[in-house]
């Protein structure tokens, strides 16, 4: 049985949310544990049958125990946002998987990271440059980990039903959105087929216009 241990999953249905669903959906016999900062929220998931504790990933002792109860087998995906803490809560998770023996990881970040930034308008780098700085540190710090990583770059994210014509593109540039939905399932995918390669993609679907 494969297990996931999942950060970033929050009440407002994001990418996190949308594994969570999916992996009921598509691969029942998987296992997934989380982490929810809402108590309220965490009772939702166990009502789901998911099971949910509650915390901030930066708690380095709890992120321990939870990467410890995960196993070494299993695949943590991080969905974690944008905001200020963002490298310190990623560099915990990666730090205590390494501790734990745990061998690969999903990491979520946004178009403009790493060696994509100089794609970023500079509007875009005004208004939202601390946030991508915040997430290549994550990028470099698990580029630079024992672990097999898998790192995706996903253009503008929207609620949307599933399309499935999202795609993943390296070492290029590339501009657009996606939906949540569809990026979750190119997370599960590529977990479930073992792509990992220690590779960075950015993701768009060319089908939703930037009009969109």
């Amino acid at each position: 049985m494969k297990t996931l241990l999942i950060f970033g999953v929050s009440p407002k249905q994001g990418t996190g949310y949308q594994v969570l669903q999916l992996v009921k959906q598509s691969h029942p016999d998987w296992h997934c544990i989380t982490l929810a900062r809402d108590n309220t929220f965490a009772k939702q998931l166990v009502n789901q049958g998911i099971e949910t504790y509650v915390g901030d990933a930066t708690d380095r002792v709890l992120v321990k125990q939870l990467c410890d109860l995960a196993g070494t087998d299993s695949t943590i995906v991080s969905t974690l946002g944008g905001e200020t803490g963002n490298y310190q809560a990623q560099r915990i998770i990666i730090d205590c998987a390494e501790q734990t023996g745990i061998k690969q990881m999903v990491l979520v970040t946004s178009l403009g990271c790493g060696d994509s930034w100089a794609t970023l308008s500079a509007r875009a780098k005004q208004a939202f440059g601390h946030a991508v700085r915040e997430k290549s540190l994550a990028e470099t710090w698990l580029q630079t980990s024992k672990l097999n990583f898998l790192i995706l770059r996903p253009g503008g994210l929207r609620d949307g039903e599933m399309t499935q014509n999202a795609q993943c593109y390296y070492q290029q540039e590339v501009h657009g959105f996606i939906h949540r939905i569809d990026l979750a399932k190119i997370i599960i995918d590529k977990i479930a087929n073992h792509e990992f390669g220690n590779c960075a993609y950015s993701v768009v679907d060319p089908s939703l216009t930037v009009t969109y």
